[in-house]
């Protein structure tokens, strides 16, 4: 039997072509950047000094426009002077692949050189302290509502209109708002982390719960079904899978707004050693840590994939046979 075309549509792959396409998504960015930082002619605007010569502001290590470097190796030459010398080379903000590498071993090993700074690991349990609060007091309240706006006309009309009016201001904007009534610790930055997830979280669900079956709902009513075994007999068992997807979803959208959420207030948690990473110029520590949120996120939803496997082992993915 032959295999499938690559580009057939809406065919499952083999769990080999899975594997080598999930590779190669990682790989082909990788490769991309790796070009780009090793690579001199395919970039590497500016030119690091090796030897200063007899220009009196370079120094060792430092970088400078091509340009202005060739401009003053010019002018000793034509001075007679003792020529500089460099190498090229891409900015400091965008470090090599292998320096980043190490920066991810050194952040977590080395202590910090100055006592303001946290280790990477402290940030990180801070920020995911922040993301778990702000999106668990946003469940708590939007998952019901969202059931029953998706159950109940009357409350869907109730509630809907002010949630999807409220949905398109931004959760930032009330960052000063947050302050003055929560203080300036961690109080303002849940409450961005909730204001941006709950109103989509309403809206999300409710639209889950109206693609049950409705003839469920008729037959339970015509059964006699009251309105709570109604909600815990029928709509929550009946949409659980896709409303746990939903929350996967959700969840990531919680981790973008936390870049923002820590710069309210007092700076804080990876937000913080961001900052402090980049007024120092440390950018291969800046890389680190945000490829760290990446794949924090990353390994949590391949995680709650999992878990979402044994918990509902009767749900298939839409595009498998």
């Amino acid at each position: 039997m032959s295999s499938a075309p690559w580009l057939a549509p809406r065919v499952a792959l083999s769990p080999q072509r899975e594997r080598v396409l999930t590779v190669l998504s990682f790989l082909l960015p990788l490769f991309v950047w790796g070009i780009v930082s090793y690579v001199p002619f395919i970039w590497h605007p500016n030119i690091e000094i090796t030897e200063p010569g007899s220009v009196s502001y370079f120094q060792e290590g430092m970088q400078i426009e091509r340009a202005s470097f060739q401009e003053e190796y010019d002018r000793q030459m034509e001075a007679g002077g003792e020529l500089p010398q460099g190498v090229r080379a891409n900015p400091v903000y965008l470090p090599a692949p292998h320096e980043v590498a190490i920066a991810f071993y050194t952040s977590f090993t080395t202590e910090p050189s100055r006592r303001s700074e946290q280790w990477l690991h402290e940030s990180l349990w801070h920020s995911i302290q922040i993301i778990f609060w702000g999106f668990t007091l946003s469940s708590l309240i939007g998952v019901p509502l969202g059931i029953l706006c998706g159950t109940f006309e009357t409350i869907s009309r109730l509630q809907e209109p002010f949630v999807e009016f409220f949905r398109y201001l931004p959760a930032p904007a009330f960052g000063a708002l947050a302050v003055a009534i929560l203080g300036i610790y961690d109080g303002p930055k849940i409450a961005i982390i909730f204001i941006g997830t709950f109103f989509q979280q309403v809206l999300v669900i409710s639209n889950t719960t109206r693609k049950l079956d409705l003839a469920l709902l008729e037959a339970a009513l015509t059964l006699g079904a009251t309105r709570l075994q109604l909600l815990f007999k029928v709509v929550i068992p009946g949409i659980l899978p896709q409303l746990y997807k939903d929350q996967r979803i959700l969840l990531g959208w919680a981790w973008t707004y936390l870049i923002v959420a820590e710069l309210i207030g007092t700076s804080s948690g990876i937000t913080w050693f961001i900052t402090q990473q980049a007024r120092y110029q440390n950018f291969e520590n800046v890389f680190a840590a945000i490829m760290m949120i990446g794949i924090i996120g990353l390994l949590s939803d391949i995680l709650l994939a999992r878990l979402g496997k044994r918990l509902f082992p009767w749900e298939k993915s839409g595009n498998k046979s």
